[in-house]
Order: structure tokens, then sequence, then C-alpha cells
């Protein structure tokens, strides 16, 4: 998508702090994060929202989800993390290309809204 700011991070077009690519996602630092450690994994495939998947879609998705607990010692993961996939405005989904928050670093307690 021609104006989607993560479609424009996966081509190079803006600059940012890679933790991991592949073919099927990019894996990057959250300019402003929640947690110690705060990650966006950022499937290459654009679409908003898990509904709206397509079967490659979900692949790209699974292949993310198969590949974050590889990636323990980069990204901090070791005592454990949290994956939060925000899912419309009213969850605080403000980048409109389904990604994968991944929080580490810290105990995280539960705040419901």
């Amino acid at each position: 998508m021609e104006n989607c700011l993560f479609c424009k991070i996966i081509k190079g077009e803006i600059p940012t702090t890679k933790m991991y690519e592949d073919d099927n996602m990019i894996i990057i630092k959250d300019i402003d994060p929640k947690a110690k450690n705060h990650f966006l994994c950022i499937p290459k495939c654009h679409f908003k929202l898990l509904a709206e998947m397509t079967e490659e879609d979900a692949n790209a998705v699974k292949a993310c989800l198969k590949k974050i607990p590889t990636l323990e010692k980069e990204l901090g993961l070791k005592n454990g993390y949290r994956l939060v996939i925000n899912q419309g405005e009213d969850a605080g989904q403000t980048v409109f290309h389904l990604h994968i928050h991944i929080l580490s670093g810290q105990k995280m307690g539960w705040t419901p809204a």
C-alpha cells in the first residue's frame, strides 16, 4: 500500500532499527516502547485485520509466530514475553497493517481497559 508506514519501512523507504528480517517478516524496535524491550513483528504482506487474512497471509502470520521464540537471545525473551495484536481503532491499532507487538525484559501485570 502506497501510504502504509509499515510497507514503507519494509521497502527501506523509512529507516528503522531492524532486529530480524526474512522473506515473510521484519522485526523492528518500537519507537514508542511500552516495556523494557518492545519490538514489532510485521508480516511483509499487507492486510489490516485477522478477519481479512488470505491463506497466504495466514501462512505469513504462522511463520512469524514460529520465528519469534527462536529469537530468544536477540529479543531478550528468556524470562517470558507477551505478544499483542491490536485489531481496530477501539483496540488501539494505529497503523492499519497487521503487526505483532513483542514485549519482554520485565515483569508485566495485567491492566484491563
